[in-house]
């Protein structure tokens, strides 16, 4: 047997030697349940931090065992109550699986239905959604109170993309020493810059000052 903390260690009460008897006792309960889910393929639940994780799957075919059951067949024909053993038979006949769709239901109820097909499905409209999915980002171009016509076409430019990617559009202007005591300057170029814009992107934050800066939001007409 392992040695163990010390006599008299504040640990000594609370350890258990891996191999005692004490140990065998404190494994058998979880070996009992992993024995108990890999004959009736019931999962066993996961533990983390002390809190019980809850594992919902849904049960298939031998997993089901509860009877009777209100049957559905795979064509949507309601076959009403039966018990488990004649939905079996039936789903056998039919080479379907039998689902268990509304658990809390009394008596419980199980579709027919090709089970391995479904999941197949299921999982590419969920890869399909995942696609079409879109993050809305913001995305900041700036300028300057004097800002040339060429650069002005240039970052305009940038912030309709960014629009019609589906983005948010924040713009900057950027105020240099005495530019500041005339703010109309920037604001009569955001001002050029939303107009110019109308046609892709709607005001959604009005311009207002942080610092030095003057800023606006433009949002996207049309969500991508």
């Amino acid at each position: 047997m392992p040695a163990g903390p010390p006599r008299g260690s504040k640990w000594r009460s609370t350890w258990v030697a891996k191999g005692t008897r004490r140990d065998a006792v404190t494994r058998e309960p979880l070996a009992a349940a992993r024995e108990y889910s890999r004959a009736f393929r019931v999962p066993v639940p996961a533990v983390e931090g002390g809190r019980e994780i809850s594992d919902k799957r849904v049960r298939v075919n031998e997993q089901i065992r509860i009877s009777p059951i209100r049957l559905i067949q795979d064509d949507g024909e309601q076959i009403g109550i039966v018990s488990i053993d004649e939905a079996r038979e039936r789903a056998t006949e039919r080479g379907m699986d039998l689902v268990e769709v509304a658990p809390e239901a009394r008596p419980p109820v199980v579709k027919m239905m090709d089970y391995g097909k479904y999941r197949y499905e299921a999982q590419r409209a969920a890869r399909e959604a995942r696609k079409k999915q879109h993050t809305i980002r913001v995305k900041e171009v700036k300028y300057r109170p004097t800002i040339e016509d060429h650069d002005y076409d240039f970052k305009t430019g940038h912030a309709r993309r960014f629009l019609e990617e589906g983005n948010k559009v924040k713009l900057t202007m950027m105020f240099r020493g005495r530019q500041i005591t005339h703010p109309e300057l920037g604001l009569e170029v955001l001002q050029r810059v939303t107009a110019d814009l109308a046609d892709v992107g709607k005001v959604e934050q009005n311009a207002n000052f942080e610092g030095r800066t003057m800023s606006m939001v433009i949002a996207p007409l049309k969500s991508k």
